[in-house]
Parts: C-alpha cells; structure tokens; sequence
C-alpha cells in the first residue's frame, strides 16, 4: 500500500483550533516535522484541510 509523506511547513500558532488539532492528530508538532502514514482516505483528508501549514507526496 503507499504512504504518504506530509511535512509541516508552517505554523499552528494563531490558527483556528481545528487546524492545530489536525496538525496533532497528524503527529505533527514544529516546522520540519515530517511524518509517513498509510494513504488511507482519512490521513489524506486530514492532510487536504490544512495545505497552507503542510505539504504531503506520495511515498513508496
């Protein structure tokens, strides 16, 4: 199955509350913090809701 490669880019702070959520959720917590989980359609729309603060591609 493939992966998916998401990496925060920017930051949390002064966001709404459910964009920090998901950026927890994600396992994400600075800048740079990079994480691979299961191209599953929950991981990718948690990903697909927050694109300003991260960026994800699809690993194998």
């Amino acid at each position: 199955m493939a992966k998916l490669e998401i990496t925060q880019i920017r930051s949390g702070i002064g966001r709404k509350q459910n964009q920090r959520n998901t950026l927890r959720s994600l396992g994400l917590k600075r800048i740079g913090d990079t994480v691979v989980k299961e191209d599953r359609p929950e991981i990718r729309g948690m990903a697909e809701t927050i694109p300003h603060l991260v960026t994800f591609k699809e690993v194998d």
